[in-house]
């Protein structure tokens, strides 16, 4: 299973004025949403979609959020936002 991290180029922190997860790069900002940032949050380089879809089902008291949690990472390794380690 391939871990996720956020890729290097950007630092994703909890922006407080803004209330909400951004990832920061040279050229500027993206706010993420709270379902975005949740997501990103795990996306440490120790965690798998597996891993990240138990702790968010455990957290929301959900049963599956694969397929959402995965339309997600396409869409952010898409934009270079995250990186899949071995």
């Amino acid at each position: 299973m391939k871990n996720i991290s956020v890729n290097p180029n950007f630092q994703f922190q909890w922006e407080e004025k803004q209330n909400c997860y951004v990832l920061l790069y040279p050229e500027g900002m993206v706010q993420l949403n709270q379902s975005a940032g949740e997501i990103l949050n795990l996306c440490d380089g120790k965690n798998s979609v597996k891993d990240i879809n138990k702790i968010l089902c455990e957290k929301f008291e959900m049963e599956d959020l694969t397929q959402d949690i995965n339309a997600f990472l396409e869409e952010a390794k898409n934009r270079n936002w995250i990186k899949y380690e071995q």
